[in-house]
């Protein structure tokens, strides 16, 4: 699933391709909002929170959608006029999968067009209740709400769980997925496995702030890195590496299945360097 740097990039691609540009087409492949049409209003901006992309237009509403784990925002120049221009991309991206149309929602002006490709959440809420969609997330590590002392407290606030399980979880901060909470806890010397309620507030509120640290230094590359070396197989410090020499000790990375079926994500480790 794209973690919220990725989505970070994606609205910032969003931005320079919508903000500030009236619609010529908006076209919602949801049953939901099948008779939604935009045309007409201009595009205000486009906002990551957490994992979600916010799309605020003319007139009060906002398109909400989420990646989930394999969709995407792709933009290109409308050369050839909006319409026939996002007609044949809706049909390229459509053929990609037998059976079923992979695209749930075109955005496009005069310049530019913008297809979600196997969105796996399109709604269309009024700004004002924007609440409804992301109300529930925690604050979000690349917004201008975060805040690492409330990310402490929401971790601290079940302490039965493990960090690894509790980094995951949405409520209490949001952006962290599978990549960012290994290499956060490999690089906090810390096991995934350890309790929450053993790890003292003010390590909580460490832990939040490394991660936030981490993700924003990667926010503008095109994927994370946190070993300094942007090339292929060598960016990241634990994540992927699994049965391959640990970075810092020299130990074999472990990895495994953490969290209750059928919510279990990977995880990597090393054993030496984040003892349990």
């Amino acid at each position: 699933m794209p973690e919220g740097d990725a989505v970070y990039r994606t609205a910032k691609r969003l931005r320079k391709a919508l903000d500030g540009r009236t619609l010529t087409r908006s076209d919602f492949r949801v049953p939901r909002h099948a008779t939604a049409d935009l045309r007409g209003r201009e595009v205000l901006t486009t906002l990551s929170r957490g994992k979600h992309l916010l799309t605020r237009v003319e007139g009060g509403l906002t398109v909400h959608t989420h990646l989930r784990m394999d969709g995407s925002w792709q933009v290109s120049p409308a050369a050839h006029g909006a319409a026939r221009s996002t007609a044949q991309s809706a049909g390229r991206y459509a053929g990609r999968r037998a059976g079923g149309d992979v695209v749930r929602l075109i955005l496009a002006n005069a310049e530019w067009q913008a297809v979600g490709i196997r969105l796996g959440m399109v709604d269309l809420v009024r700004t004002d209740r924007e609440d409804r969609v992301v109300g529930h997330l925690g604050p979000d590590l690349l917004g201008p709400d975060w805040d690492p002392a409330l990310a402490a407290r929401n971790l601290a606030a079940n302490g039965g769980r493990t960090i690894g399980e509790a980094l995951l979880d949405q409520r209490d901060l949001a952006g962290i997925g599978t990549i960012w909470r290994a290499e956060t806890l490999f690089a906090a010397r810390m096991s995934p496995w350890r309790p929450v309620g053993s790890i003292p507030r003010e390590d909580l509120e460490a832990l939040a702030t490394l991660a936030h640290d981490l993700m924003d230094a990667s926010k503008d590359a095109p994927m994370p890195v946190t070993t300094g070396d942007a090339r292929p197989g060598r960016s990241l410090l634990v994540y992927g590496r699994a049965h391959r020499p640990c970075r810092r000790c020299g130990t074999l990375v472990s990895s495994g299945d953490m969290g209750a079926q059928p919510y279990e994500r990977l995880i990597y480790w090393c054993r030496s360097c984040q003892p349990a």
